[in-house]
């Protein structure tokens, strides 16, 4: 069982992971964005609270257009002189970023392989059915937390037939999972968007998962391989 959501948001960017000073945008919503936006939504800040949740995302209309504007950012280097203290006007300076307006998604939930004694598809319900009894702070964004969205709902048939991502190695549509704040390290999947109204199939769902910490070599083994 699974819940179907429908979520519009007027404008927004997702940054691609390799993006510095001109941030580029993914096209589409990567699934660590919307995992993301699921657990402001239902005031959830652990990130490990609903692992091995499976998403699918569609697309609602055409591909939204990209637009590039102008604003000011931050950019803060370490220095021992300032300790963590930045003057707004020297570390500021203006720099080009890409965005994207009028996105409408289809987001699937299937909560079956989850750990959760409340599964997130379930929190979602509750949510949707008594916002006044979450917890949670700050606007709902999609991305970036400028990015807030008109609202999150049950999609409806006439919000209009979906395009869904679907996993493909061989896709040229590369977007990430799972991404670690700490390590800024992440799972990154391919994908190919189906066709308008094509029939959902089971490569569109993507697991949650988070990477596993690579294991330290015993001394034994280190020399094996010297």
């Amino acid at each position: 069982m699974d819940n179907w959501l429908y979520l519009d948001c007027p404008c927004t960017s997702f940054p691609r992971s390799f993006a510095r000073d001109y941030k580029e945008t993914y096209r589409y919503p990567p699934p660590s964005t919307v995992y993301g936006l699921l657990l402001s939504l239902v005031g959830e800040e652990d990130l490990n609270a609903h692992l091995g949740v499976k998403l699918a995302i569609g697309m609602i209309g055409d591909d939204v257009p990209i637009s590039r504007i102008l604003r000011k950012q931050r950019h803060h280097k370490f220095s021992k002189q300032h300790q963590g203290v930045y003057s707004t006007a020297k570390f500021s300076k203006p720099n080009f970023q890409e965005i994207l307006t009028d996105v409408r998604l289809a987001i699937r939930i299937d909560s079956e392989e989850e750990s959760a004694p409340v599964t997130l598809g379930d929190r979602v319900d509750i949510a949707l059915a008594n916002p006044e009894n979450i917890s949670r702070f700050g606007g709902l964004s999609l991305g970036e937390s400028w990015a807030m969205v008109n609202g999150v709902r049950y999609y409806r048939e006439a919000d209009g037939s979906v395009r869904w991502l679907v996993r493909d190695s061989r896709g040229l549509i590369g977007l990430p999972v799972w991404i670690d704040r700490q390590t800024t390290r992440g799972i990154f999947q391919r994908f190919t968007l189906a066709e308008s109204g094509a029939e959902f199939v089971p490569q569109s769902w993507v697991p949650i998962v988070a990477p596993v910490a690579p294991t330290k070599a015993s001394s034994k083994q280190r020399k094996k391989y010297r």
